[in-house]
Formats: C-alpha cells, structure tokens, sequence
C-alpha cells in the first residue's frame, strides 16, 4: 500500500474504535470558533457526567475513594466528552473503551471487596500524549512507518500510574517528529485550539492541551524538550509543569532524537487545576521510579521543599519578572499578563524585581546547535521507510515548497552538520551558560531584600498567545529553560481582550523577527485566546515551584474576585 492508503486504513480503525452512541449528529460549523461551551449543551452528558467533568482532580479521588462515584461512571463521563473533545479539535490519537472499562471496573471491585484504594490514583483516568508507551497500542508519533506497530511493553509511567491506581483511557495528538509548537501530522491530520479554532492548540503536547481545556481528561502527561508542555498549556488555557529530568520516568516512550542526550526532554503533567500537577508530582515520585528507570534521580518527595522554608517559609517572596528577552517584545496581551501579575504579587505582600535575560541570545543558540547536529538525519529516516514527505510547513494555506521551514519553527532548519568535536564544543559552551545563569542568579540575593537570591522567576510562555495555525515561530522564551534544566509551571492569567489589549504604537525591534511579531499582533485574530505565565525555578525545585504557583494563583484569584476580572 501507499503512505496514504496505510494512512486511511489507520483512520478507518481510529474511527471504529469510538462507540457509536457517543458520536453527535450535529457538531458546531467551522466558522463557530470558541467551541469551550458546546460539550455542557450538546446534550450527551447527564446531569452527573457533568458534574463529574467539571470536577478538580482532589475532588474526584475523594468522591472515588468514598465509593460515591465508581471508577467506571468517572471513566465513562471523560469517555463520552473525550469523544466530543476530539470531534470539536480532532485530539485522539489511541482510544481503548473495553480495556480502559475493564481496567475501572477492576478498581471499583477492589474497593468493594477490600474497603480500601489501590493507591493515590484510584480510579482516575488519565490521558497520555501519543508517544507513551501502552502495552498492545500503537504509538505511531505521527510517522506513517510506526503504523501497525503495536508496543509490547507499557512505559514505565504507565506501571507506575497503574500501580497507583489510575486508568490510562486516551492517548492524545501530537507533530510529526515532536520537535514542532504546534499539533499536525500526516496521519491523524491537526488539533485545534477550542477557545479559537482558528488558532494553533499549540504543541508539541498540543492534543493534550486541547482535550484537557475541554475536560475530556482531569489529569494528563505530556513531554517537553522545548516547551511542548508549556506551550499548549499556555494556549489552551490549563496548568502544565515541565519538570528537571530525572523527576519522571521517561523509559519505554518513543522519541525523535534518540541518543541525543545534552537536552533531554522531560515527561510532566497537565491539568485544569494545580492540586492536579501536584498529585502527580507526588505520587509518581513516591513511587520510587528509580528502581525502574536507571536516570531517575533518586529524590523523595519533600514536603519541607513545598512549604517553602528555604523560601522564607513562603512569606514576603522576591520574583524577577522578564518582560522581554532582547529578542522579541511581547505582544500587549502577554505584557498585560505580566503586569496584573506584578499588581496582585504586591498587593499580597511580595516584592518583585525586573530579570535581566542574561545571555538568553546564547542559549537559544545552543539548543538550536546541539538539536541541529542530527534532527534532519533522524526524521528522514524514519519517514523513508514509509515514503511520507517530512513536513516542513505548519501552515495550512501552504506547503514545503512554498514557505521556507526556517520561518515556521522547524528545528531541521537549522541542522548545522556539526562534527563530534564540534558538537563538543557547543555541550562544553551550554555547560558553561549553566555554571554563568547561576551565579547570576545567585547575585541577585544583592538586590531582593529578603537575604536570598530571587526566589523564582516569572516569564512569558511566548511573546504572543495561541496564534494562527503554522505561525508560532518563536519558541525561545520557553526553550532556555530546557537548556538550563530549569523547573517552570504554566498557570493561566486571563484571555486576549480587545479594548485592553489594543496594539501600541511601534517600538524600536530588536531584531526581524522583533518587527514580524509586532506587524502579526491584532486583537481581533487573537479573539478569546488564553494568556499565561511561566514560574521558574531552579533545577529539581518541582515542590518549591508547585508551592509558589499556588500562591501566585491565589493572588490572581483575590485581584479578580476583588476587580470581577482579570484587569
């Protein structure tokens, strides 16, 4: 068969795995771009499922775990809006009813019979991103050639995610090749942004981010080598946390770039609320996955770590905010963003500080150097086996010919061709930024007040929200941090706004990428977009930042309950 015929016959199969009772006659036109509402009033769901899908992870464990709800009702509620999440952005990849089903009813048999949980996780479902591995799936990663491949082991994740209790039901959409910011891929075709179909959902955990801010899932796990957790977190409107390597197990997925190992990426999750990120955190390093995964670092889960008593306890924090990288200003919407956060950090009683982006030009270039060395190799192996054309655009007005992939964010772009010696070279530089962003870092402890270096840093995820398909060019605000192994936790702020995010008059660009971004900012096509922020913090602070972030939350809560919005 051709690629393309291999490619229907996988479709065919996706779509005959959907029951066909939960698939609605009549879905919204595509001009009908915020489709946020529709699963609430489409009528699938009872008056229970809904209540349950509207549910925080914390609430449903305790609804589980007392028998009020079974693990089948909870499962079968993000099923049926699972599936309207996918026909309204086209989010699934892998859906597994039967298995998933047996799984949950596994569960509830156990509580009955035992009068106890399995685990922290009891009878949650949680959804994947397409490249984890799940015994008897396929993980196809948008490559025609791992069609028809079928795993034969389940991820190490997944033992330990089942082991806890939980019941992995969907796996989620993804880039050909993982190393885009936006979803699409010759198989499974492109995710959409439900807040605006016609914006990118992001990526490359784009499926996840779409699924999630429809809550089709309560809880998921994406990957993030150059901000693909952060970026559709941010887009789609939802919490998401890249974590240091070495918090998660990563053994068992499937990857581009294998061996590729100076900045590796990172399993994390993504959720609608934040005890979300933290139970996951949690549970997954409290099942001490380094006797499973060689390169996990053997770090217990520390409370003293998330009161924050190396912060102050917490108390009267200092935040350095970066308003720009030098590189590219932020749109009006993400400075906006900023700016409400600084407002309520102070009205709480903490300090901010402005964050110079030190050699952030340097470390942009060393990840694009050491991806570069081999990523163009690597993906036309993979494609040739089947034939299929590496993409190189994202935009769907256009195609490779037409548009050239340096101006799309494709990494292969920038393939350098680098000898061993060379690429030596740049991971020696890289290191070297590492030891030099520290001791700026520590430096700071100069300027806070507090007798300590800033606590952590708040930074834009990226210098506009979701924009137009095939337009998220610029992934440098989120790349550094995978180059320093830095921890950092999306929480979203408020949503593009016309009157209060009106575009400014021009400023003096940095650079052509500076002015292209400025002349791409209008309002009205980034209608009802989310906007986010990024908290960092150093490497392996996983427990300090999820315990800022929720303070951080809580002080953007009370400025809008005290406001009625995000102003």
């Amino acid at each position: 068969m051709s690629w393309k015929e291999v490619i229907a016959e996988k479709q065919k199969r996706q779509l005959a795995s959907i029951p066909q009772e939960w698939t609605l006659a009549s879905l919204p036109s595509r001009d009908h771009l915020d489709v946020t509402a529709f699963p609430d009033s489409c009528g699938l769901l009872t008056p229970t499922e809904l209540e349950i899908t509207s549910s925080e992870v914390d609430g449903l464990l305790s609804r589980l775990a007392n028998g009020e709800w079974t693990s089948v009702e909870v499962t079968t509620a993000f099923y049926k809006r699972a599936i309207i999440a996918h026909q309204l952005t086209n989010c699934l990849t892998e859906i597994f009813v039967e298995r998933a089903l047996a799984k949950a009813a596994e569960r509830d048999t156990y509580l009955k019979q035992t009068g106890k949980v399995l685990g922290p996780f009891h009878g949650l479902p949680v959804s994947l991103k397409d490249q984890i591995n799940i015994k008897g799936t396929e993980s196809t990663m948008g490559y025609v050639s791992w069609i028809g491949t079928f795993a034969e082991h389940n991820a190490v994740l997944v033992d330990v995610l089942e082991s806890l209790g939980a019941v992995p039901f969907v796996k989620t959409n993804v880039p050909q090749t993982l190393m885009w910011g936006e979803t699409f891929n010759n198989v499974f075709g492109r995710t959409y942004n439900p807040h605006n179909r016609s914006l990118t959902s992001g990526g490359s955990s784009g499926g996840e981010g779409a699924l999630i801010a429809l809550r089709g899932s309560p809880l998921g796990v994406g990957s993030d080598i150059g901000g693909s957790i952060r970026i559709p977190s941010s887009f789609c409107g939802i919490y998401g946390l890249r974590p240091s390597h070495g918090r998660v197990p990563y053994a068992g997925c499937v990857n581009s770039m294998e061996g590729q190992d100076s900045i590796m990426s990172v399993l994390g999750p993504m959720s609608n609320s934040l005890s979300g990120l933290k139970y996951l955190m949690k549970a997954v390093v409290g099942a001490k996955s380094w006797y499973r995964d060689p390169l996990v670092i053997p770090k217990a889960w520390s409370e003293e770590e998330y009161e924050l008593v190396n912060h102050g306890n917490g108390k009267s924090l200092c935040f350095g905010i970066l308003w720009d990288d030098r590189s590219v200003v932020p749109n009006p919407p993400i400075i906006r963003g900023l700016e409400v956060t600084k407002k309520a950090l102070l009205a709480a009683g903490h300090k901010v500080v402005d964050w110079e982006p030190f050699k952030h030009d340097a470390l942009s270039r060393a990840s694009y150097d050491i991806w570069g060395a081999g990523c163009d190799e690597d993906y036309r192996v993979v494609a040739h086996i089947s034939g299929e054309p590496i993409i190189s655009t994202m935009r769907p007005d256009a195609n490779s010919e037409t548009v050239k992939s340096e101006d799309n964010g494709d990494i292969s772009a920038h393939n350098g061709g680098l000898s061993a010696y060379q690429l030596w070279q740049v991971q020696k530089e890289k290191r070297n930024l590492r030891q030099e962003y520290l001791e700026y870092w520590q430096a700071t402890e100069k300027i806070t007040g507090t007798g300590r270096p800033v606590d952590a840093i708040i930074a834009p995820v990226a210098p506009y929200a979701a924009p137009p398909h095939g337009l998220n060019r610029i992934t440098d605000y989120t790349r550094i941090w995978n180059v320093l192994d830095y921890t950092a936790l999306v929480i979203p702020v408020s949503k593009v706004d016309g009157f209060l995010d009106a575009k400014k008059p021009p400023h003096r660009f940095y650079s052509e990428r500076d002015r292209k971004n400025y002349n791409q900012y209008n309002p009205e096509t980034f209608r009802n977009a989310p906007v986010a922020i990024q908290i960092v913090g150093r490497t392996l602070e996983e427990e300090a930042v999820i315990g800022m972030a929720e303070i951080i939350d809580a002080a953007l809560r009370a400025t809008k309950s005290q406001s009625g919005s995000f102003l």
